[in-house]
């Protein structure tokens, strides 16, 4: 069995403790190392490659949200499970929208926690039972309104290069398929960055994985 690789991240140390001690006895888990707020997180992880983070939302210095949206931002494929005690809908939106792959609750069973671990290592989203079918049915209601609005204001071909890009092909590539020049296809892709707010591929990437577990597809 794959070692699953994971991080813990909380300002309070008996929370990172009691999350160590549940996880060490895990079979396939393998704790790699903890940090008290979203920088030392952001650190931790470039360092150590986690497979999953469970990251807690409310921190001094650097918040879990600020912490996902820097590492999703740099193309890494790590899983974040959100990790807290808000139930409210703006927080979940929030991490969510921020790529978190679930949302766990602090007063879960340590079954339900392995669970979610697992959930989001096979790919999946994970949303913690106290989580009320409303909200989640808002989330996605919200998300794919809103991505399927930026959406709607590419050009065919802006969807088209998309396409291609997420499925992970190059300038040179792309323009030797669609028959156009390699200037033209970075014209393209510069037009639907701006319209999607990205500023990178792995940030476009990122959106595509996104809007795809929304159930919206190009």
């Amino acid at each position: 069995m794959n070692q699953v690789g994971v991080i813990i991240v909380d300002d309070h140390a008996l929370v990172r403790e009691g999350l160590k001690t549940i996880l060490k006895y895990q079979d396939g888990i393998n704790v790699l190392g903890m940090a008290e707020n979203g920088l030392e997180a952001v650190r931790l992880c470039k360092r150590l490659n986690p497979d999953v983070v469970l990251m807690d939302l409310s921190m001094p210095v650097k918040s879990g949200i600020q912490a996902i949206q820097e590492l999703v931002g740099e193309g890494n494929s790590l899983k974040f499970l959100a990790l807290t005690a808000h139930v409210d809908a703006e927080h979940v939106f929030s991490a969510l929208d921020a790529g978190a792959s679930g949302y766990v609750l602090k007063n879960s069973t340590s079954e339900e926690l392995v669970m979610a671990i697992r959930t989001v290592m096979d790919g999946k989203v994970y949303l913690a039972p106290g989580i009320s079918g409303e909200v989640a049915k808002g989330f996605l209601q919200k998300g794919r309104g809103q991505s399927c609005q930026k959406l709607d204001s590419l050009t065919k071909r802006e969807k088209e290069i998309l396409k291609n890009i997420l499925t992970g092909y190059k300038n040179r590539e792309i323009a030797e398929l669609l028959n156009i020049s390699v200037k033209t296809v970075e014209k393209h892709r510069a037009n639907l960055m701006k319209k999607l707010g990205t500023k990178s591929i792995a940030e476009l990437r990122a959106y595509g994985e996104r809007i795809s577990s929304r159930g919206i597809f190009l």
